[in-house]
């Protein structure tokens, strides 16, 4: 059997596999598309490179839906404690932000994906990029890996393509049809972390407002069915921010969205609030005492027109009706969701490989000997917050360990 492993994938869970994966006498071949490696990381936090989060590693299995038992095992692997030890060591310093992201000091993706290459040239690594894969097949105990350069021989198969969000990337889901090809099964994808699409959207003309901490809850025929707490930001055409990103993985047409505009409080705390300063409000006018409530001077304005109060309305003089109407509106603000953004705009994917069909110790598939699949190619989606590009590297590391054997350091 070839003692050679092909990557397919340059992003950073396919250059850090590499990177770790190479041991004397082992060659490994890494494939990529584009003409160069990690356009995808090079975007990551808008070019800062969120690239995990801070606080101890189980407190991440809960930010990956359902899946966050299956990563377990990666994570606990390789911590984000390591992940940053590896950066450091190499001269790229990490430092925590108040909320928990992790960046690196200099805030450049690209000197994370400087750092991967140059580990990878150390190592020997044959990074063939501009040379996109068209084929996979299992033959005898090898794979057959074919370009329309070249038929590379191997002992192992890494599926590192990455999931179907920024096709401009080189991320358009190539990987699921490789898996599918050598019968390794695939859940149906869906963007995930995408913006949403509203209907009768109020706020257009308020793009760049933003409000931090808030309740979101999305009601289906009638009843709640998920509720958190995050940050939103209203753009041009819809609703986005890490709050309303993370969410919109539950999201589907039709679901009503209702947004409780007062930070740190539920509806009925802010129902309260919001008729109580009003009714102290007296000769002060309303749009006044709602902005000592925090609320933006603009979203004040425009709500107030959408409940029919005009601007220069005093407290003392404001109808019961309109008073409940405008502490309904901040409490519990109802947007119908009419669609999510596409592959696109999406900052991740839903779906992929399924997850039953690998082992979570190994990475490993469980029926194809020597397949292994690893990031975002796999059935997991993370919050934002470097969730995502943690797994990418978990996942990796824990394939590369194996791949590689006992001699692998950590």
């Amino acid at each position: 059997m070839s003692s050679t492993v092909v990557i397919i994938g340059g992003g950073p869970a396919g250059l850090f596999c590499a990177l770790r994966a190479t041991e004397e006498g082992r060659n490994v071949v890494l494939f990529e598309k584009k003409p160069a490696p990690g356009r995808k990381l090079l975007l990551a936090g808008s070019g800062q490179c969120n690239i995990t989060h801070d606080g101890e590693i189980a407190g991440f299995l809960t930010h990956y839906g359902d899946h966050g038992a299956f990563l377990r095992p990666a994570l606990m692997n390789f911590t984000n404690r390591d992940l940053i030890a590896f950066f450091a060591a190499r001269g790229l310093p990490m430092k925590a932000e108040p909320g928990g992201k992790v960046f690196p000091e200099t805030r450049r993706s690209a000197d994370v994906l400087a750092v991967l290459l140059a580990e990878c040239a150390a190592r020997g690594v044959d990074l063939r990029c501009g040379e996109p894969v068209r084929t996979v097949e299992r033959e005898s105990d090898e794979f057959i890996v074919r370009t329309e350069k070249a038929a590379v021989r191997a002992g192992v198969l890494v599926i590192a393509t990455g999931g179907a969000s920024y096709p401009a990337t080189g991320s358009t889901g190539d990987g699921y049809a490789f898996a599918r090809a050598l019968g390794q099964p695939v859940t149906e994808v869906a963007p995930a972390l995408a913006p949403v699409y509203v209907g009768a959207y109020p706020f257009a003309d308020l793009a760049g407002i933003s409000f931090a901490n808030i309740a979101l809850a999305v009601y289906r025929g009638g009843k709640r069915v998920r509720r958190q707490t995050g940050d939103l930001l209203l753009t041009h055409t819809g609703l986005s921010g890490p709050g309303i990103l993370d969410l919109s993985r539950s999201l589907l047409p039709g679901d009503e969205l209702r947004v409780t505009f007062l930070p740190g409080m539920n509806a009925e705390e802010v129902r309260k609030r919001v008729a109580d300063a009003v009714a102290a409000g007296g000769a002060r006018q309303v749009k006044t005492v709602l902005a000592d409530l925090s609320l933006p001077e603009r979203f004040v304005r425009r709500l107030l027109e959408i409940v029919g109060v005009l601007p220069g309305e005093t407290c003392a003089r404001l109808p019961k009706k309109a008073r409940n109407a405008i502490a309904a509106s901040l409490a519990e603000f109802p947007f119908t969701v009419a669609r999510l953004g596409g592959f696109d705009e999406a900052m991740a994917t839903r779906g992929g490989v399924a997850l039953e069909g690998i082992n979570p110790k190994t990475m490993a598939s469980k029926t194809v000997e020597g397949l292994y699949c690893i990031g975002e190619v796999l059935d997991i989606d993370g919050d934002t917050g470097g969730y995502n590009i943690q797994a990418a590297f978990s996942t990796a590391a824990l394939a590369a360990r194996h791949i590689a054997g006992p001699r692998t350091s950590r």
